[in-house]
């Protein structure tokens, strides 16, 4: 908001760094050096400011970087401030560059929203944070402010149902949460193990044939009135997996609480673009279940037959994000036949390999889809890199007893990503393998550790372009 300072709350400031071509003095208050390098926060001892916090070179996505780090100093502060017996601050006054446009204030919301984000299961009483940020500056972004907190609530709700630990998250809970916070402008259908045994869900039903607590089909939908496309999303639900019979190592099998990264990523986006009133009409599908060890589990070996009838070739049942995935595109196309269609995954190891810890894997059949997601993901910070559908290994998907073969020979995440094309009927598609930059281990950007909520902005934002 434009304003002045006001009496009372802490202030905190921006600075950008010099540039390198530059020779100057570096600031100093109080006897602190300020750097003014992104993501630099110093507490000072005296003036106007109680922080002053680095842009960088200023450009947009240093003000997220910054937002975030400060976010996380105040909240210290007020924290240290309550420790030794002060009064709890709850808000604060952050002065705006007067350089500062609306770009730069939306990625400043963001980090200043999510750099805070906190997920902990506790008996103890809640740390205190900040409840207020006041902007001040030359001029008003409620707009780009009140845009910033949509796309912020989707990535804050993708972590909290992939931070949620699997002996609360079964499949069924992951439904009825969904229900819950879908808003008003979404409806929600749940569906049980006895409605998908009636529809011919093989994959989802064999993946979750091993675990007491039976899968679920979500199905949501936003039919804004004059929408003149229909985006069809499918996220993959594993609400926690073993992988089956052929079991993960114990070492990080606990990290499985987040296999279902992107199923929370559709839910989120499916109420963040209801929540922005989008134009465009969406249908979201997350086939939910856990893959347990037991002897209802599936095998190796199996022949599985997937709704509409087309058959796998069990090789490996911890590749069990393909099979369900694999139903509900087949169910969501034929039943809404959508002009778009988009999924995502933590689907392979493969991804972490090519790409590391920082950026999605993008495939598609369509480049003016694949460009569009790219651009959102660029435009709201996060980075995508497209690899290829390579079609000397499409033949290697043909199955020998089944129609295609679940885990077939070649690089793993072009394989996964050809196996699911052989279920989207032609249409314009495109697979976001999200397993590197679903979950953190440290702090960086806007980022926490443990799940990110990465792909949700990308989403609502896909949305926004159509």
């Amino acid at each position: 908001m434009a304003g002045d300072l006001r009496r009372g709350a802490p202030v905190a400031r921006l600075v950008t760094a010099p540039a390198d071509d530059v020779e100057s003095e570096p600031l100093e208050i109080g006897g602190v050096r300020i750097t003014g390098k992104a993501g630099d926060v110093q507490t000072v001892p005296a003036g106007e400011a109680r922080w002053i916090a680095g842009l960088g070179d200023g450009e947009p996505k240093q003000y997220r970087k910054a937002g975030a780090a400060l976010g996380r100093a105040v909240n210290a502060g007020l924290a240290d401030d309550v420790d030794h017996g002060g009064k709890a601050f709850r808000a604060v006054q952050l002065v705006l560059p007067e350089e500062a446009s609306g770009e730069h204030v939306t990625e400043l919301a963001l980090g200043l929203l999510l750099g805070g984000y906190r997920f902990k299961v506790t008996g103890e009483d809640p740390s205190p944070s900040v409840r207020t940020v006041r902007l001040v500056g030359h001029e008003s972004f409620t707009e780009h402010v009140s845009r910033a907190a949509v796309l912020a609530a989707s990535t804050a709700l993708t972590r909290d149902l992939a931070n949620t630990p699997s002996n609360i998250k079964s499949p069924a809970w992951l439904a009825d949460t969904a229900a819950r916070v879908a808003g008003p402008r979404v409806e929600v259908a749940i569906r049980d193990e006895k409605w998908l045994t009636a529809q011919g869900f093989g994959g989802v039903l064999a993946v979750g044939g091993g675990s007491s607590r039976p899968p679920r089909l979500i199905e949501m939908t936003y039919k804004p009135s004059g929408a003149a496309k229909h985006l069809l999303l499918v996220g993959k639900g594993i609400t926690f997996d073993t992988g089956g019979l052929s079991i993960k190592p114990a070492d990080g099998m606990h990290l499985m609480r987040t296999d279902m990264a992107g199923g929370a990523a559709v839910i989120a986006a499916i109420r963040g673009i209801a929540a922005l009133g989008l134009p465009v009409r969406v249908t979201a599908l997350v086939p939910a279940a856990e893959n347990h060890v037991s002897g209802s589990a599936y095998r190796p070996g199996d022949i599985v037959r997937h709704y509409g009838g087309k058959t796998t070739e069990v090789g490996n049942t911890d590749a069990e994000g393909r099979m369900v995935l694999a139903d509900a595109l087949a169910y969501g196309i034929r039943k809404y036949n959508p002009d778009l269609v988009v999924d995502a995954a933590t689907l392979t190891g493969a991804m972490k390999v090519s790409l590391g810890l920082r950026t999605g894997g993008l495939f598609a059949t369509d480049s003016e889809l694949a460009s569009r997601v790219v651009s959102a993901g660029k435009r709201v910070g996060e980075a995508w890199w497209r690899m290829p559908l390579v079609e000397d290994y499409a033949e290697n998907v043909r199955g020998e007893f089944g129609d295609v073969r679940q885990t077939p020979a070649g690089p793993g995440g072009i394989t996964a990503a050809l196996f699911l094309r052989e279920f989207t009927e032609g249409l314009p598609w495109a697979h976001l393998d999200i397993a590197g930059p679903a979950r953190s281990e440290k702090n960086y950007d806007d980022v926490v550790p443990g799940a990110t909520g990465f792909a949700a902005r990308t989403l609502v934002e896909l949305a926004a372009s159509l």
